[in-house]
């Protein structure tokens, strides 16, 4: 019998694949935060590893860089768990010994088995008289996926409700401790969260939950970044997530995301393109405006993302432009510029902006506005639909 560690703090998370794989044939353990994964690796030589990246004590990467410099647990396979909205941390996971990465918001659970079995039984999986065994292992773990979908849909009302109690505390808090352990708690169950929703395959909710995850870990990180429009973003991606839980129903590959961001400052752009980058989104950029009107008269973006201050035509200007075209009444518009006076923002909702953000931002606060506004945008239809 083949031995598997499951390195991963999020006990519903954890006992899902501990059930799959003991189902599998496998003699499973659970270790509960980094360090004592680590010291398991060492006690029970285990056959294989499935690891999450964000852990408390001793974070994933570091585990795998230490047993990697071991000769002992050279070989030793290592399925990886990452943040989808870290994308760097892919290369960075194989770079330091990963057998293979999988982003927690996208993974179904019958691809995890599959590459651990594959893994483990590289000659068997490779013969095609394996291929029923491996339907078979591929209807249980979608039986998983089945179960998980409508346990995970009706505990939403008590996730999402602890959620908001942890936000108001956090608002309310004064003292500097206080606020951290109150953003910490947040954070791990926004992560519990977005483990959940990809094992459910619910893809919108995992995708939304992974960006909201990556900014509460940079705010815990760095706290002096904890102010009310962070706050705020985090308040408004907490309520989005229980529109998306009473309107997503389905499994299935997001469709991507197409972004217009107009900035005549060079600088700028390279930070809008970054912040995006780090979302794994890919804005067509441009620094004249009257470029970008061209563009959209003869394109479909799903959100732009508009500088207030360019030369020839002000952001103000263009929004009322882009609100002239019929197909553009509704798409969302942000507006990132250094203007951050109360004019600026009433004039901005007043020409037909949705949202403002100032610079300097962080990335992933612009992340969360973008896939919010986007996200929304797309179920509204389904929703008047339904009426």
């Amino acid at each position: 019998m083949k031995k598997l560690l499951i390195i991963e703090d999020d006990a519903i998370v954890a006992g899902v694949y501990r059930k799959l794989f003991e189902k599998e044939g496998y003699e499973v353990e659970v270790a509960t935060d980094g360090q004592a994964g680590f010291f398991r690796i060492h006690e029970t030589k285990p056959d294989a590893v499935l690891l999450d990246l964000m852990l408390p004590k001793i974070d994933g990467m570091d585990i795998l860089k230490k047993i990697r410099a071991q000769r002992a647990f050279e070989n030793l396979p290592v399925i990886v768990f990452t943040n989808s909205y870290l994308p760097e941390m892919v290369q960075s996971a194989l770079k330091a010994g990963a057998h293979r990465v999988f982003h927690k918001s996208s993974a179904a659970p019958r691809e995890i088995t599959r590459a651990v079995n594959e893994a483990l039984f590289p000659l068997a999986a490779a013969k095609s008289g394996n291929t029923a065994l491996r339907r078979r292992a591929a209807a249980r773990a979608v039986g998983t996926e089945a179960q998980w979908d409508t346990a995970f849909l009706q505990s939403a009302p008590e996730q999402l409700a602890a959620l908001r109690a942890n936000l108001q505390t956090l608002a309310k808090c004064e003292d500097e401790a206080k606020r951290i352990a109150q953003l910490h708690e947040l954070y791990r169950k926004i992560h519990a969260m977005t483990g959940g929703a990809g094992i459910a395959g619910l893809r919108s909710i995992a995708q939304m939950c992974s960006a909201v995850e990556a900014l509460l870990k940079e705010l815990y990180e760095k706290p002096a970044n904890i102010n009310a429009s962070t706050l705020r973003t985090v308040a408004h991606s907490i309520d989005f997530l229980g529109v998306l839980f009473n309107e997503t129903k389905e499994s299935g590959e997001l469709e991507p995301i197409s972004i217009l961001m107009v900035d005549d400052d060079v600088l700028s752009r390279k930070a809008v393109i970054t912040a995006l980058g780090k979302a794994n989104l890919k804005p067509v950029a441009v620094a004249d405006p009257h470029i970008a009107h061209a563009l959209i008269a003869d394109n479909q973006f799903d959100i732009i993302v508009l500088d207030v201050g360019m030369p020839g035509m002000s952001g103000f200007d263009l929004c009322e432009k882009i609100r002239a075209f019929p197909n553009y009444k509704t798409v969302p518009v942000i507006f990132v510029t250094s203007l951050s006076a109360f004019d600026s923002r009433a004039k901005s909702s007043m020409s037909g902006g949705n949202d403002f953000i100032a610079k300097p931002f962080l990335f992933m606060e612009l992340n969360v506005k973008v896939l919010t506004h986007v996200l929304r945008g797309r179920i509204a239809p389904k929703a008047a639909g339904t009426k």
